[in-house]
């Protein structure tokens, strides 16, 4: 491990460099939610209201957290969920993150909205998942499953809470939009920001050219500048369940559903043919005031009926992947931080935060009196 890094001693930590590196308009781009951002508190404050009632003196020695997630075994009940945008926050950022996670034998899931392309995320990491942002229009839909499949992709995402674009309004307050706009204050911010205007931004146009939107259709996607963009991204209004049971027809792999909150969501994708479904609110970036995905966790289990059931949002410590896998999730997903130890790190530190998270669940199983993550059950903790 890499020195610098060895002062990051939990996934908080990473924050505070990224804040420092990245432009204004980027990091609020990262950390904001919409509105009045009390979606993104309530994933935290969820979380805290929760606590433990460990047992003792059991032998814990030989703790085990592997967990088997769609048939394959990965080494922590933890992965790296789809976070747009990557590459423009940290140099190769998809990249970056597909590589540490695979090296740590972890779920990757890769964004419609990132600027490399799925086949080479994909020659990266041959376990990536990829996730999709849709149109309701099956002449878009299709090509785009075929393109995946084609790829090699076996886990297809839906993401399912985005019809129209949010109220973000920390967006507009930094400077940030879409398409990107460089007006006198983001000129500004960038130059005042020299490691993310030389070591990121110049870095990738000198390598590897204008970054494009790669992944949201068949094609190639417009550039981060262009205006066209807008118009690429339109009609998710018209998406509906009739066309996940479209992909479901034409997708041989798994088929995961992400942003439900609403257990007769969940009822309703088990009955058409999902693997499996991601709880989330999208972080806060979407609706505001949605309740946390953790809060509606237990009943959305109870709909599973077989189904995977996973959660995004507000994770930060191990003790709260130990909470979300005791109210009823067979897996988690962590963003925010992940992102920020890429622009921190690099793929080293995304690999120190990945191990910080699985020294911190290795040593709250021991503190629990538990040895492995089967044993995690409802009664290991209650409510404050």
């Amino acid at each position: 491990m890499p020195r610098a890094l060895r002062r990051y001693l939990s996934l908080d930590d990473f924050e505070a460099t990224a804040r420092r590196r990245l432009p204004k308009f980027l990091y609020g781009y990262i950390s904001g939610g919409a509105e009045t951002d009390a979606a993104v508190r309530d994933n935290r404050k969820a979380f805290d209201e929760y606590g433990f009632v460990p047992r003792v003196l059991n032998d814990v020695s030989g703790r085990d957290q592997t967990t088997t997630l769609f048939g394959k075994t990965y080494a922590s009940p933890f992965g790296i969920p789809p976070m747009g945008s990557s590459a423009l926050c940290a140099y190769r950022g998809d990249i970056v993150l597909t590589r540490a996670a695979a090296a740590m034998n972890l779920p990757m899931i890769l964004s419609a909205s990132s600027l490399i392309t799925l086949e080479d995320v994909k020659r990266a990491n041959p376990d990536a998942w990829y996730q999709a942002y849709l149109a309701g229009v099956p002449s878009r839909i299709e090509p785009m499953v075929d393109r995946v499949a084609a790829a090699g992709y076996d886990t297809f995402v839906v993401t399912a809470d985005v019809p129209v674009p949010p109220n973000r309004e920390n967006n507009v307050r930094n400077g940030f939009q879409v398409p990107l706009a460089i007006t006198p204050r983001v000129f500004w911010d960038t130059i005042t920001h020299p490691h993310w205007l030389f070591g990121t931004w110049a870095r990738t146009l000198m390598n590897h050219g204008m970054p494009h939107f790669e992944n949201m259709d068949a094609k190639q996607g417009p550039p981060v500048l262009s205006k066209n963009l807008m118009r690429n991204i339109g009609h998710r209004d018209q998406l509906s369940w009739k066309h996940v049971e479209l992909i479901r027809k034409r997708w041989k792999g798994k088929l995961v559903v992400k942003g439900l909150i609403s257990p007769q969501d969940a009822r309703i994708a088990r009955e058409s043919g999902v693997d499996g479904v991601m709880v989330s609110n999208h972080g806060g970036r979407q609706l505001d005031c949605t309740v946390s995905a953790l809060r509606m966790l237990p009943e959305i289990s109870a709909e599973a009926h077989g189904m995977t059931v996973m959660l995004d949002g507000g994770i930060r410590r191990g003790t709260d992947v130990i909470k979300a896998l005791a109210l009823g999730a067979d897996f988690v997903f962590v963003g925010r931080p992940l992102l920020y130890a890429a622009v921190a790190g690099g793929e080293a530190g995304v690999t120190r935060a990945l191990t910080l998270l699985k020294d911190e669940i290795d040593r709250d199983l021991a503190l629990l009196g538990i040895r492995k993550i089967s044993e995690i059950t409802p009664d290991l903790v209650r409510r404050f």
